[in-house]
């Protein structure tokens, strides 16, 4: 907003001083579009600047935070005799953390506001996804709730709009669901919008609506060509509902909470387990 003002203020001192000058039309119209562009510009590029670096540090938390989890997981894979209850419960513990920090970590981000109108909405954007893997439901439904233009969150990616459609599922808004769905899949070219497709087809699926949702799948498998989708199309088109499974859509589709992912296995070790050394 800050950047738009100082636009219009240079805007009007040159105008007012061609004016006085008398430079004549096509020096006041130079002056003027230089005025309103060359500023943005300038703003723009340091803007971009110092919020890359932001983002830049907030990203590395993130994946640090996820290494972490990751190493544990592994070790856990090659060690005969762990608890997998245990590790899950640190899992979501550490999770958690790393999130809820990172969810603090945007607040970093909020002096950008005042000279990016749209910082607003992609700071909620943000916002939307961590509250969403917390589990807050309330506060994410809030967000999407929001009619403020300069704050509402920024549906443009599919996880997104994923996330809203979940959110419209499990507050029984099927018809709400349906809606989000025709009105942005057509925006995803390729295989962007295989989340989009997987969550309605199961959504038909769960609502009893088998036709439904085999129709949208052999839309979904021409379009975005994937195995998931063309698998569960030919399982409907078979009469196989019972195979009907999001499970090759990965950590995205588990991600909504709508279906619990397959618990992790250890790996048998050969030999002597507490020899120390592996084969």
């Amino acid at each position: 907003m800050y950047a738009l003002l100082i636009s219009g203020v240079v805007f009007v001192v040159l105008i007012t001083v061609g004016i006085i000058t008398e430079i004549g039309l096509g020096g006041l119209i130079f002056g003027g579009t230089a005025a309103l562009i060359l500023p943005q510009v300038i703003i723009s590029f340091v803007l971009r600047k110092k919020v890359g670096k932001v983002q830049t540090e907030l990203q590395d938390l993130l994946m640090n935070g996820q290494k972490l989890i990751s190493r544990k997981v592994q070790q856990f894979q090659t060690k005969p005799g762990g608890n997998i209850k245990t590790l899950q419960r640190q899992i979501e513990t550490d999770q958690k953390a790393v999130i809820k920090e990172a969810l603090a970590f945007t607040s970093h981000l909020e002096p950008f506001k005042k000279w990016n109108i749209l910082m607003g909405k992609q700071i909620n954007s943000m916002r939307l996804q961590f509250f969403y893997q917390l589990k807050e439901f309330d506060k994410v439904d809030q967000l999407l709730a929001s009619k403020n233009i300069l704050t509402k969150p920024l549906m443009v990616e599919p996880l997104l709009i994923a996330l809203k459609m979940a959110r419209q599922y499990s507050n029984q808004d099927i018809a709400g669901a349906e809606t989000t769905f025709n009105r942005h899949i057509k925006w995803f070219r390729g295989n962007k919008g295989k989340l989009l497709y997987g969550l309605m087809s199961w959504i038909y699926m769960e609502k009893g609506e088998t036709e439904k949702a085999r129709i949208l799948l052999g839309k979904a498998k021409e379009i975005t060509a994937d195995a998931t989708l063309t698998q569960n199309w030919e399982n409907l088109s078979n009469c196989k509902e019972s195979l009907f499974s999001n499970a090759g859509l990965g950590d995205e589709w588990y991600g909504l909470y709508l279906e619990e992912p397959p618990q992790p296995k250890q790996q048998k070790v050969r030999g002597n387990p507490y020899s120390g050394r592996r084969f």
